[in-house]
């Protein structure tokens, strides 16, 4: 009993110590261990995935907007979804990978609402960003970390093995999703958060 009561001390600090971790410390940590695991998580979305290559992602897209499930997006630019009932409110998802040596190694993904205006406050870019990590955390799990960046502000942060979710939101624009893969060559240095974090 006595010997017990000894280490209930030494558990607390442990507790506190851990519980006090910022928010960036939390994100660093996590990377680390997650790069460190050596596993691979590369699904996105609609059958699309990081590694994928450039031309099978062309091919892929085309059979997509074949089946009327998506369209080209603004300018040209972009591959665009319209939303059904994965978020409270109609949306547009407009999309377009980054490719190095032929292949997807970042997605980002812009959201808007369908019916957004600057008085709306229910549709607004900063509840669309978190609408999007509920519904992500439906699709990819729970442990998106909230941080706060000089840029975006507010931002959720999720690692798994080589892939970091990243959801932000531009004042009275988008919410953005911007998937990477943590070990593509290119982004070896954390170019998103590296000293940027603000615990």
């Amino acid at each position: 009993m006595k010997r017990t009561k000894r280490w209930i001390p030494w558990v607390l600090v442990l507790l506190w110590v851990v519980g006090s971790c910022s928010p960036g410390e939390r994100y660093e940590r996590k990377l680390a261990r997650e790069l460190q695991g050596g596993e691979r998580y590369d699904s996105l979305f609609m059958g699309i995935y990081l590694g994928m290559n450039e031309k099978d992602f062309y091919t892929h897209c085309w059979e997509l907007n074949r089946e009327g499930l998506i369209r080209q997006g603004s300018l040209n630019m972009s591959v665009e979804y319209k939303t059904g009932d994965e978020l409270k409110h109609p949306a547009t998802m407009n999309f377009y990978p980054v490719f190095e040596d032929g292949k997807i190694v970042e997605m980002p993904v812009r959201f808007t609402y369908t019916g957004w205006a600057p008085w709306n406050k229910e549709l607004s870019p900063e509840k669309l960003a978190e609408n999007v990590r509920d519904w992500y955390e439906k699709v990819y799990g729970e442990g998106f970390i909230t941080v706060k960046h000089p840029q975006h502000g507010t931002a959720f942060v999720k690692i798994d093995g080589n892939r970091r979710i990243t959801i932000f939101h531009e004042p009275d624009l988008y919410a953005w999703a911007v998937f990477t893969d943590m070990k593509a060559a290119r982004l070896m240095k954390d170019s998103l958060f590296n000293d940027t974090i603000i615990p």
